[in-house]
C-alpha cells in the first residue's frame, strides 16, 4: 500500500503542469524625457506603489543627490543635472532593483528602454540551483525507500 502512495504522488507531481514562480523580485524600466521617468513593478507587474527611491548623481554614487516615493503607479521622475550614468535605487519591504540610467554625451544614451531583470543567473548559480534540486530528489528517494524501525 505505502509504494501505491508514492507512486501516486510520484506521478501527479511529474504530470502536473509546471507555473511562473513569481517571487519577490522588481523591475525597474525608464524612459529619457526632458526629465528622467522611472516605473518600478514586481515581477507579477504590480506596481511598487509608494516605494522609497534613492537617486545617485555620476559624481558621487555613495549620497543620494534625491529621495522620494514612487506614485499609485510605481512611478517617479526627476531631472538630472549634468550629464553622465545616474543610478536609481527602489526598494520595498526587502524588494527591489537598482538600475544605471545614461544622460547626455555617453555611449549608452542612445538606449531608450533598459529592463534590469533579475533572472540573469551566472553558470555557477546555475549549477548551485541544478545540483540543489538533484540533492533533494536522491534524499527524497533515500528517505522514501528506508526501511521502517
Amino acid at each position: 500500500m505505502k509504494w501505491q502512495w508514492i507512486c501516486a504522488t510520484l506521478a501527479l507531481a511529474t504530470l502536473t503542469p509546471a507555473v511562473p514562480a513569481w517571487g519577490h523580485g522588481a523591475r525597474i524600466e525608464y524612459r529619457p524625457t526632458s526629465a528622467v521617468e522611472i516605473q518600478a513593478v514586481y515581477d507579477s507587474g504590480e506596481p511598487m506603489a509608494e516605494a522609497p527611491v534613492m537617486v545617485y548623481a555620476p559624481e558621487d554614487p555613495e549620497t543620494a543627490w534625491l529621495t522620494g516615493t514612487t506614485d499609485s503607479e510605481g512611478r517617479f521622475a526627476f531631472v538630472p543635472q549634468g550629464d553622465g550614468t545616474w543610478t536609481v535605487s527602489v526598494r520595498e519591504a526587502g524588494h527591489g532593483d537598482i538600475i544605471n540610467i545614461p544622460v547626455g554625451d555617453t555611449e549608452e544614451s542612445e538606449t531608450v528602454l533598459a529592463v534590469a531583470s533579475p533572472t540573469d543567473y551566472t553558470p555557477l548559480q546555475k549549477a548551485v540551483m541544478a545540483a540543489s534540486v538533484i540533492w533533494g530528489c536522491a534524499g527524497t528517494a533515500l528517505y522514501f525507500s528506508r526501511r521502517p524501525s
